[in-house]
């Protein structure tokens, strides 16, 4: 998956493979995270290959529908479950990241993990997405934001009256 500077959509795709002589066949959702609709497609043919046996030409998608978050001015604790591969194995991984929506929060751990883990983007899946409440997380960068007197100082501020005119 090609990553974009862009932050990344969220997508529900919906589809199924081909039915044979109207016999019923499972209908399988997915929920994707990629920078545009063409990227979501393929990633959600790449996963239902891998987990279903379902390939491009043996199956349709039914419905794609872009998610648009629900409460954008509030501010939420995300724990996202994520699969990588790296040079030595496929590991998974547990993390949490402060965000005002899903798709902010899975873009920061995109970026994450290309600083941390030189992990590129088309080797990471994402597993599962969460909002998790303030006394379940687990993170210590992510405890310490809880602080209901929490400050950030600006220690070097310089004011304008004392500053004398260059001329």
């Amino acid at each position: 998956m090609k990553f974009k500077c862009a932050e990344l959509k969220e997508y529900q795709i919906v589809g199924k493979p081909l039915s044979k002589a109207n016999e019923k066949t499972p209908i399988y959702k997915m929920r994707i995270f990629a920078p545009d609709e063409i990227v979501a497609k393929s990633r959600f043919w790449y996963f239902l290959r891998q987990l279903k046996k379902v390939r491009k030409v043996n199956g349709e998608i039914l419905r794609m529908t872009l998610v648009s978050n629900k409460s954008p001015t509030k501010i939420k604790n995300f724990g996202i479950w994520v699969r990588y591969d790296s040079r030595s194995g496929s590991h998974n991984m547990y993390r949490e990241y402060r965000d005002v929506s899903a798709t902010g929060a899975v873009t920061q751990c995109y970026r994450d993990m290309a600083a941390r883990h030189r992990a590129r983007a088309h080797s990471i899946q994402i597993m599962k997405v969460e909002v998790v409440k303030a006394g379940e997380c687990k993170r210590p960068i992510i405890k310490q934001m809880h602080d209901s007197s929490i400050k950030f100082p600006l220690p070097h501020r310089i004011l304008k009256y004392n500053k004398k005119s260059i001329f």
